[in-house]
């Protein structure tokens, strides 16, 4: 394996079985390649310690194999009732007949999703061997990953249907995008001019709370003056408000809405709220971390001059993600961030090559492999939710039916607490909401803001079905998910009342 004076001529050949389940895609083997030039003891150690660290859960697709499309029968699988759950084994990395625990079957993709193998392996060798500064162009290292940063950059640009790559600028995520998208245009075009009207900034009441949180900042600095449109009963936003407050506020510089919300998938209809903008010669900017990589975005036919987008949310790494900032007509900001003046100036400091190289080979995967996800993505939704609404009467679907991301669905299991059924669901890796804000006890604002009362909000549960979620899994989460909601109910008193046919709405309550 090493050859002689210790290089290491091939180091962790290991092949990573990433199954693909459901329209007939096969098992695909990815090789994870970790370079020549180690020295055999530190190339031995780094293999171990790597492949250790593909031991995923299950659902990140490293050793996932659908019973009904493979026997696969190998070390580290677990079978039960049907399903397949296990993790990657590593040759010599655990003793003989070591077992290791069943991981949860994991459906919260809105919350983060699995790295695909194929992206580690175009982050390797960054982290090893091709370590140059991309911005140090005095030498070969920071020229070589220099070009595989504006690779990276290229591809992220293609997804979204930018026409210049140079609109890209990374960031550390979503959220720092959002900020410097917001804050960025309403401090350049409102400025220091006390004589100026203040900027006027539109967005909705569902929004991530980063872009809500943004937009307080600004109103509390005197920045900006916010609008927070409301939306329907289905979760979106109503176009002729839109236009009406978009009229109604000439000195209006900036119209912040989501392109797939993160808690219920409704889809906002991006070229209509673009036309609306491009109308009133006002910016439109959105957060589309739900969205790049699973629908399809163009930044030119929707007429979008900011979007920001976050890597873990379509299969890459943590720690990086990007702005879209249009530059024909050009969008001026004010940066966040102060110093190198990296990105063209709008957001200093060393780009992390690694991250953004993996951000880049996971947006050139989306590219290529979107149709076929979302397909695949539709069925597994369409099972899940026939699955249980065949089996329990009161649940009710959050959001649009139709305009959503299949993707992210959002249910109310009335008289049943969110909570409770979540505890009880422990081998299903689930949310109760946002990840940002789940830790609170409050019902959902984007439940609160599409009408629902605070029953429904509490007893709601989003299941995120992501590209490496199976069949199997799938209908293991409905028969679980039946299982606990009946026993649940069955400890209600509620659940009695209405079984006896008592309206709980028609009872005067009293307190104790």
């Amino acid at each position: 394996m090493y050859g002689a004076g210790g290089r290491a001529v091939e180091v962790g050949r290991q092949a990573v079985v990433g199954a693909r389940t459901g329209l007939g895609l096969g098992v695909r083997r990815t090789a994870v390649n970790m370079g020549p030039s180690l020295t055999a003891r530190s190339a031995s150690s780094l293999s171990l310690s790597t492949l250790s660290l593909l031991s995923l859960p299950a659902s990140s697709c490293l050793l996932r194999v659908s019973l009904a499309e493979s026997s696969l029968s190998s070390k580290g699988i677990v079978k039960e009732k049907g399903k397949v759950r296990g993790m990657a084994s590593v040759t010599g990395a655990a003793n003989e007949g070591e077992k290791k625990p069943t991981r949860p079957i994991y459906l919260d993709a809105q919350a983060t999703t699995p790295l695909d193998p194929r992206v580690l392996d175009a982050m390797l060798p960054l982290m090893t061997w091709e370590y140059g500064n991309p911005h140090s162009r005095t030498h070969q290292y920071g020229w070589e990953t220099e070009a595989k940063v504006e690779e990276a950059r290229e591809h992220i640009a293609t997804l979204i249907g930018a026409s210049d790559s140079k609109e890209i600028i990374f960031t550390s995520g979503a959220t720092e995008s959002n900020n410097t998208a917001i804050k960025g245009v309403a401090r350049f075009y409102g400025g220091s001019d006390s004589t100026k009207p203040r900027p006027h900034v539109i967005t909705t009441q569902t929004e991530h709370k980063c872009v809500l949180d943004s937009c307080r900042v600004l109103q509390a600095e005197g920045a900006a003056d916010v609008t927070y449109l409301p939306v329907g009963t289905n979760g979106l936003v109503d176009l002729a408000q839109l236009d009406a407050t978009l009229a109604a506020n000439p000195h209006t510089v900036l119209v912040s809405i989501m392109a797939v919300n993160n808690e219920i998938g409704v889809v906002q209809p991006l070229a209509a709220i673009g036309a609306l903008c491009r109308k009133y010669k006002v910016f439109f900017h959105t957060d589309a971390a739900q969205a790049v990589g699973k629908i399809a975005i163009d930044v030119n036919a929707m007429h979008i001059d900011l979007l920001s987008v976050s890597g873990h949310k379509l299969y890459g790494p943590r720690g990086v993600g990007a702005l879209f900032v249009r530059r024909r007509p050009r969008v001026r900001l004010e940066p966040l961030i102060n110093g190198g003046g990296q990105e063209r100036g709008l957001r200093s400091g060393t780009v992390p090559a690694g991250l953004v190289v993996g951000f880049g080979e996971a947006a050139r995967v989306a590219k290529a492999e979107m149709a076929y996800d979302h397909a695949r993505i539709s069925q597994l939704s369409a099972r899940l939710v026939g699955g249980i609404t065949a089996r329990l009467s009161h649940v009710i679907r959050n959001g649009d039916p139709v305009q959503t991301y299949p993707g992210c669905v959002n249910l109310s299991f009335a008289y049943v607490e969110g909570e409770s059924l979540l505890m009880a669901l422990k081998d299903i890796a689930l949310s109760s909401g946002s990840a940002c804000t789940s830790a609170s006890l409050e019902p959902s604002y984007v439940l609160r803001a599409i009408g629902a009362d605070d029953e429904t909000a509490h007893s709601s549960i989003r299941f995120g079905i992501g590209r490496f979620t199976t069949v199997d899994e799938i209908d293991f989460v409905i028969d679980r998910v039946v299982d606990r909601v009946t026993r649940l109910r069955e400890m209600s008193p509620l659940w009695e009342m209405v079984q006896e046919g008592i309206d709980l709405k028609s009872i005067e309550w009293s307190q104790h």
